[in-house]
């Protein structure tokens, strides 16, 4: 009996050895953005292990986002997709706060980059922007626009023609869209029609079920559901933070 408990525990002690020696599995990085020479052998939704590197040309910009943080790579040489990351936690969690969808934003609340305003939070939806938009609820839709002054835009179901005016105070970006005058609902396509009744855009809307609380999952979610807009904005705004790198490891 001794023998055969003994044999047991050799067992499981060796099971456990053998999952120990299991490797573990890379974490991967997804590619937001490229453009140069190499584009279209890293397309942006490309996924690359941390440990994996890229052999990138004269011209090329890479932008892959990790869980660890985001990275700028830029030819021409070979890099470790891994190596030092830029972390943006701040900047991210900023960017995709829910709360400030909730509730209009009063004032001037607009965020400059290079002196061209951009979207200070990737729920809102920009007015000038044609696409699909990802959304976690169609009942607190919030628009935002790059102008001030102020200004009415109209928006319109293409399906039924149900439409509502959304006006902007002078220096207010940001406006509820009042669900019951129009519901969102999703998959069916909208217009976005400009004060001047010339310039439009042109949305659609998918919800996510999901919460993603780090940046490569998100932009995973967002390049399955085709919301390129967003995924844009997600981009450009990390870029910020983290620093080209050119010369290779």
């Amino acid at each position: 009996m001794f023998s055969d408990r003994l044999k047991r525990n050799f067992a499981a002690l060796a099971l456990a050895g053998a999952a120990l020696a299991l490797p573990v599995a890379a974490m991967a990085g997804v590619v937001v953005k490229s453009t140069g020479p190499s584009s279209t052998k890293y397309p942006v939704g490309t996924k690359i292990d941390d440990n994996a590197s890229i052999t990138l040309k004269a011209g090329d910009v890479v932008t892959v986002l990790t869980a660890q943080g985001t990275r700028v790579i830029k030819g021409a040489g070979t890099f470790r997709v891994g190596d030092r990351p830029q972390v943006a936690a701040d900047r991210f969690a900023s960017l995709t706060r829910k709360r400030a969808a909730t509730r209009v934003r009063t004032g001037a609340v607009r965020d400059v980059t290079d002196g061209i305003p951009t979207n200070p939070n990737l729920w809102y939806v920009d007015v000038t922007r044609s696409g699909t938009i990802c959304l976690y609820d169609l009942a607190t839709v919030r628009l935002w626009r790059p102008a001030t002054g102020i200004s009415t835009y109209r928006m319109f179901n293409r399906e039924n023609g149900a439409s509502v005016d959304v006006t902007f105070d002078d220096t207010v970006t940001v406006a509820a869209l009042d669900p019951a005058r129009l519901p969102i609902v999703e998959g069916v396509p909208y217009n976005i029609t400009g004060p001047d009744n010339a310039s439009s855009a042109q949305v659609n809307f998918v919800l996510l079920a999901d919460d993603y609380e780090t940046p490569d999952a998100l932009a995973e979610a967002l390049i399955a559901k085709g919301c390129s807009v967003q995924l844009e904005s997600l981009a450009a705004s990390l870029e910020e933070s983290a620093p080209a790198e050119e010369v290779a490891p």
